[in-house]
């Protein structure tokens, strides 16, 4: 049978932006783009050797209807919750928030040589929107690695030739490792051809299309379209690069801020429980 490789659907280098008290990061795709990375609905990345630009960090904030997955490869990001949990994340650590009903957080990062890593945001299927919040550590020790002939595996979440991740989601399941490369390295797997497949590059850079050989340079967000595998050839250095795949929910999204849902009536009602002080459940 011949194997569908997944073509290119879009390129994004994304946009600065600062977010929380004062955090200057590259927002990569948000809710502009919801559709097309359903059910993925932001990533943020940072990259810094200057403390300056994240320092300030992200103080106590509301979340709910979403997870947010938060992967630090290099650094020091202290956290804390309404549930009681706090403590850091540190290089290669993983932080799995499930904010469900309702959690308020804060994450800080504090000074370090770099600051490297991304968060993303996962919505949650209109039936699990007021599940019971969560909080899931996954740190670096825990974390499967899988050395290959041609690229170095780690797995943060879901099942990857027959190893199992480090975690596994429970309300939306999806596929998160993080691939090193070697330098002109191919590198293949088969996918599911209906789920949403896109990948980041870290460093280095990559090319998908076995035809034209396109190069496409770090810090690059590559979006497929559907098909059942996956191929890539890592640049003359090398390549680094985050593949996240999962099952599109295709419902409705009503978003406000830290707070996504399905419908208006029920963002307001978000909203309503803050200023009643009801929000957490």
């Amino acid at each position: 049978m011949t194997q569908e490789i997944r073509s290119i659907k879009k390129i994004i280098r994304g946009k600065h932006a600062v977010d929380g008290a004062g955090v200057h990061l590259v927002r990569l795709f948000g809710r502009d783009e919801t559709r097309d990375f359903d059910p993925f609905l932001l990533m943020d990345a940072f990259d810094s050797t200057n403390p300056e630009d994240y320092l300030r960090g992200f103080p106590w904030h509301p979340h709910r209807g979403i997870e947010t997955i938060t992967y630090l490869i290099h650094g020091d990001l202290e956290h804390g919750d309404s549930l009681g949990n706090s403590g850091s994340i540190l290089d290669g650590d993983c932080q799995w928030m499930t904010a469900g009903s309702g959690i308020i957080h804060q994450e800080m990062p504090q000074a370090s040589d770099r600051l490297l890593g991304c968060q993303i945001w996962l919505n949650l299927p209109a039936k699990d929107k007021m599940a019971d919040p969560a909080y899931n550590d996954i740190l670096d020790a825990d974390v499967p690695v899988i050395d290959e002939e041609q690229a170095r595996v780690h797995l943060i979440a879901g099942t990857y030739r027959g190893h199992q991740g480090a975690f596994d989601g429970k309300y939306v399941s999806p596929l998160y490792i993080d691939i090193e490369a070697k330098p002109g390295a191919e590198w293949a797997l088969n996918t599911d051809p209906a789920n949403t497949l896109f990948v980041y590059i870290l460093a280095g850079d990559a090319s998908f299309d076995p035809q034209t050989g396109q190069v496409i340079p770090e810090k690059s967000v590559v979006l497929f379209n559907e098909g059942d595998h996956f191929w890539m050839r890592a640049g003359e250095s090398g390549a680094r690069l985050l593949l996240l795949s999962g099952p599109p929910l295709e419902e409705p999204i009503a978003w406000g801020g830290p707070i996504v849902m399905n419908t208006r009536e029920e963002l307001n009602k978000a909203f309503q429980d803050l200023r009643d002080n009801t929000f957490i459940q």
